[in-house]
């Protein structure tokens, strides 16, 4: 319990930044979670919409200091790739088969050898 004049002023401020954190971080966990759904529905451009929306919300949290840059960043991209993923899958559908890939040719041994150290 803050007894002094100092420590009540400053269990006010947390409080007040608790319930401020606390509401922009649930509204980025729903605007994920409203994505997310979308891509799972395959809806590309109800998905595109709202990954517009959840980046700048997300961003928005990130320049509060609410979530962490890497972890914003981290997000986005996941999120992004995964409407790209859904636009391209939609593209690639009425192709029926595709080319077997080629076997990367191992790399020589010549060029593994270390050359032999002369001595001078």
């Amino acid at each position: 319990m803050a007894n002094h004049p100092s420590a009540e002023k400053r269990n006010r401020q947390r409080i007040t930044r608790t319930a401020r954190n606390r509401t922009l971080k649930s509204s980025v966990r729903t605007l994920v979670k409203r994505l997310r759904t979308e891509i799972g529905a395959k809806n590309k451009e109800t998905a595109l919409k709202a990954l517009a929306t959840a980046i700048s919300e997300i961003d928005k949290a990130c320049s509060k200091g609410v979530v962490h840059p890497k972890a914003a960043s981290r997000t986005i991209g996941r999120l992004s790739a995964a409407v790209h993923k859904l636009d391209k899958a939609g593209a690639a559908a009425p192709v029926a088969a595709k080319a077997p890939a080629k076997k990367k040719a191992a790399p020589k041994a010549a060029a593994k050898a270390k050359p032999a150290k002369t001595e001078s």
